[in-house]
């Protein structure tokens, strides 16, 4: 009865029947690949995919639609992106990694009923550790340039706990590379080994 009164629809292309089509799903699937940043977080960073087309509309629909669904279609992908990475000689094998979500503010994370990259992160299987946050005085980083959202979090990521290492950033999407390098050096300084970033999307 719901599914008649409230039909599901594919979070990537809108076509009615599944939360992600099988077409959407390929295009999901597609291996990461290394990309570079305006600012250097000193680690390599992959990308499952470009902040475009399918990618967008994935990203958007879980964050700002209210898609519950798809953090779990997510976190398979990342999954099969760590594995292939590894595979590659590029990452250490995913049992000995710790996932660590790159930081959130909390505010937006209660809006949105948690934090989805968390949430996609667990769905991957793998070993997750949510432990550093925004501090208070982080500003919207929405329109800086990279020299600006570097000064809006520079000193004002927050490391709660230590990790188990390695650890490999996790993030939603990547525009300056800014949140990946301030993570990394905050856990650097705590003699974190840190393997690199896997993002879902770069922009």
């Amino acid at each position: 009865m719901i599914e008649l009164l409230l039909p599901k629809h594919c979070a990537g292309c809108g076509a009615a029947g599944r939360a992600l089509c099988s077409a959407c799903r390929r295009h999901l699937a597609r291996p990461p690949r290394r990309i570079f940043t305006p600012v250097d977080p000193h680690i390599p960073v992959w990308a499952l995919g470009p902040y475009s087309g399918v990618h967008r509309e994935v990203v958007l629909g879980m964050k700002e639609r209210g898609r519950r669904d798809i953090p779990a279609y997510l976190g398979a992908v990342l999954g099969s992106g760590i594995e292939h990475l590894a595979a590659r000689g590029e990452l250490p094998e995913p049992e000995s990694l710790t996932l660590v979500p790159a930081p959130t503010k909390s505010a937006s994370a209660r809006l949105r009923g948690g934090d989805p990259v968390t949430a996609v992160a667990k769905s991957s299987g793998l070993r997750v550790a949510g432990c550093v946050r925004h501090g208070s005085q982080v500003g919207e980083s929405v329109g800086l340039s990279a020299s600006a959202r570097r000064r809006n979090l520079a000193g004002k990521v927050i490391l709660d706990r230590i990790p188990p290492a390695p650890v490999l950033l996790v993030d939603d999407v990547v525009t300056t590379g800014s949140t990946l390098a301030e993570t990394a050096s905050v856990l650097f300084a705590a003699n974190v080994q840190v393997a690199g970033a896997l993002v879902i999307c770069v922009a």
